[in-house]
């Protein structure tokens, strides 16, 4: 049995060769990104960071290669043919994620660690079977040809005004983990807030463990507190915390936001002025709240796999997990606009959605520039990422845990 087709979306050049020549390589949305940022040290005194740099250092610390329909780095992210000749993207990160997978093909006797085996049975199935049912199980899973079923920025509930004090430091609170929901939280602290990360006792963040570079430069400055979330008393001081806080980061699907003891809506309408963000894969409403999405996913969900297939020739993956930081841009601008105007407000932020859009502004914007970049792009599979400048540190980051007791102790200023 074939496992791949026979098309031109699955030709290869060697690791060196095809794209064109004295054409610059670039990561796609890139100049997107770029155009944010100036927007936020324009708008909000932010340092004027660069758009290459944040789609492109996780990339650069890990000495990535662009893996076509491999996610880079660690591979964890594959896009695979189905049957009716549609491509599934199916990430495998979390040891449940492969667990999962006889329950998705409807087979006891796969072998779930065996790469060549899922791909020959994915190519046995539908494409929008495996999506359905894959969503259903909580995998991380995606279409190329489907559409974003949320808005990318939606304001889910409303609170009351609050006009703070002159002078004073806005609190944030980052309940997120891996990129998009930290990278927010960084920005915020170069934007001058004071920012805590809180992390769980039993799952600190993954980042921190697998790719301590990026950990560092997204959670410097950040005090660091540790909460056992089995703990009925410090997951109250904690709430305590959150009713202190002018900004929240989250990136929790509905059941295990509750399951912290933690009801967004309902304090964003009984504190004035608390900014929520909830960074999510699909969206924060409906059944799409419940859908598991990570950034390379989310990107292939948001239409940029199917973009680079119309501009190269190939199927692949566009950047590192691009969803992730694009996110991250787009919910501190919605964080820092929401502040400024005072009133509460839950914002939900769709991964897939905020790619999707992205790429439609970028076609807009300079549509023959983003071709050639695709194009360049889906031919270069092999070769290094694009260097970017590497940003040095600036601030200390805390040890894990170092910060619980100033904010959760019963002597915390209320």
């Amino acid at each position: 049995m074939r496992i791949e087709p026979d098309t031109p979306e699955s030709k290869t050049t060697g690791p060196e060769t095809g794209a064109p020549e004295g054409v610059r390589l670039a990561i796609p949305l890139a100049r997107w990104a770029d155009r944010q940022l100036e927007a936020l040290a324009r708008d909000h005194g932010l340092p004027r960071l660069d758009g290459a740099t944040l789609l492109g250092e996780r990339a650069a610390n890990g000495g990535f290669r662009i893996g076509g329909r491999v996610s880079a780095g660690l591979g964890g992210s594959r896009l695979l043919p189905t049957r009716d000749g549609k491509w599934f993207a199916l990430t495998l990160i979390r040891d449940i994620d492969r667990e999962l997978l006889p329950a998705l093909f409807g087979t006891t006797d796969l072998a779930v660690h065996d790469d060549a085996a899922i791909a020959a049975t994915t190519l046995e199935h539908e494409c929008a079977e495996l999506l359905e049912r894959g969503r259903a199980l909580g995998l991380p899973v995606a279409s190329a040809d489907e559409s974003p079923v949320s808005a990318p920025v939606e304001v889910i509930e409303r609170g009351e005004h609050r006009a703070p004090p002159r002078g004073h430091r806005p609190l944030v609170v980052d309940l997120s983990a891996i990129w998009a929901g930290p990278l927010a939280g960084h920005l915020l602290w170069q934007a001058g807030m004071e920012v805590v990360k809180v992390e769980s006792r039993t799952r600190p963040d993954l980042i921190r463990r697998d790719d301590p570079s990026t950990f560092d430069l997204m959670n410097q400055g950040k005090a660091n507190l540790l909460v056992d979330f089995a703990s009925h008393e410090e997951k109250a001081r904690l709430v305590d915390l959150i009713r202190r806080a002018d900004i929240v980061i989250e990136s929790s699907r509905p059941r295990a936001l509750r399951h912290l003891g933690i009801d967004a809506d309902t304090l964003v309408r009984e504190v004035p002025g608390l900014v929520w963000l909830s960074v999510t894969g699909h969206g924060a409403r409906g059944e799409a709240a419940g859908w598991t999405g990570i950034g390379n996913d989310c990107g292939v969900a948001g239409g940029l796999s199917r973009a680079l297939a119309r501009a190269s020739g190939r199927m692949g993956y566009v950047g590192d997990a691009i969803a992730d930081p694009l996110t991250g841009i787009v919910a501190a601008r919605s964080a820092l606009r929401a502040l400024r105007e005072g009133h509460a407000v839950r914002i939900g932020l769709a991964m897939s959605a905020i790619a999707n859009m992205a790429l439609a502004e970028e076609t807009g914007f300079d549509p023959a520039a983003l071709e050639i970049e695709l194009r360049t792009w889906g031919l270069a599979v092999g070769r290094p990422f694009p260097p970017v400048s590497r940003r040095s540190l600036t601030a200390a980051v805390r040890p894990l845990g170092a910060d619980t007791d100033r904010y959760l102790s019963e002597s915390a200023p209320c």
